[in-house]
């Protein structure tokens, strides 16, 4: 496994691609209403990608993907491809977005309530970023990549909800996707030590109900076999000296 170092050029490119991964989803709230579709919303999106931003909507066209964000409803894990399905009031919905400027990425997801949701879809929400922001608090030089996943496991697990296991994080750079996997489960202390300069992505999926998936014939949409209610928050994150710098921070967190 060959995790990249960036060096400060490079940092200062991914701070500028996380900014504007971020400031889409700010965007975008104002839309994610009842009666949108998810292919506005894509639109929408790739729109201001284009024209405002001057960037490029990293998963079009990524490997056959075929629009320029990711939107996951419901019982959709992640990887859910927009349409001209409607959202409805008591909807959950993750949009993820990855943004390319200057040749590096920014990639970042949020969950949106559709109008009002039931108590046990905000609760699951709110648990999903909560294990989200424990497993960044431990990333900091000498720490391990098995303590991000130990601390969002154990949170998850405490209130009840079972973890993805097929799909992780991943370090990001001038590529989508390089080297290493962050896994959202595992023990303290264990796995690869974690040094300045590393970004990766931390973006954990909790499910209502059991943890098992299945990608559906587009090739591209997980959902949860059992059709339970599943969540995911996603940041990039950067290691510095002193412990993290979460470079897609919106700022409605800070």
């Amino acid at each position: 496994m060959s995790i990249s170092i960036k060096n400060e050029s490079e940092i200062s490119k991914m701070r500028i691609a996380g900014k504007l991964a971020a400031e889409v989803l700010e965007m975008i709230e104002p839309h994610v209403v009842p009666g949108i579709t998810t292919n506005e919303l894509d639109q929408i999106c790739h729109n201001y990608i284009v024209n405002q931003q001057q960037a490029i909507p990293a998963p079009l066209n990524y490997r056959g993907f075929p629009k320029s964000i990711c939107t996951s409803t419901n019982y959709t894990i992640c990887h859910g491809i927009p349409s001209e399905k409607c959202l409805k009031k008591g909807d959950i919905v993750n949009i993820d977005i990855t943004v390319i400027k200057d040749d590096y990425h920014g990639d970042t997801s949020k969950m949106f309530c559709v109008g009002t949701v039931s108590q046990h879809a905000k609760r699951l929400i709110d648990i999903t970023k909560e294990s989200l922001f424990l497993g960044i608090e431990q990333v900091k030089p000498g720490a391990t990549f098995g303590d991000i996943g130990h601390a969002i496991q154990k949170h998850a697990e405490a209130n009840r909800y079972s973890i993805v296991r097929e799909f992780c994080g991943h370090g990001i750079g001038k590529n989508f996707h390089e080297d290493p996997h962050v896994m959202h489960f595992g023990k303290a202390g264990e796995g690869i030590t974690i040094e300045a300069g590393m970004i990766f992505t931390i973006e954990p999926m909790l499910n209502i109900g059991k943890r098992h998936m299945k990608v559906l014939k587009d090739g591209w949409t997980a959902v949860t076999k059992d059709r339970s209610l599943s969540a995911q928050w996603e940041h990039t994150i950067l290691v510095t000296p002193e412990g993290y710098e979460i470079l897609t921070l919106r700022q409605e967190e800070k």
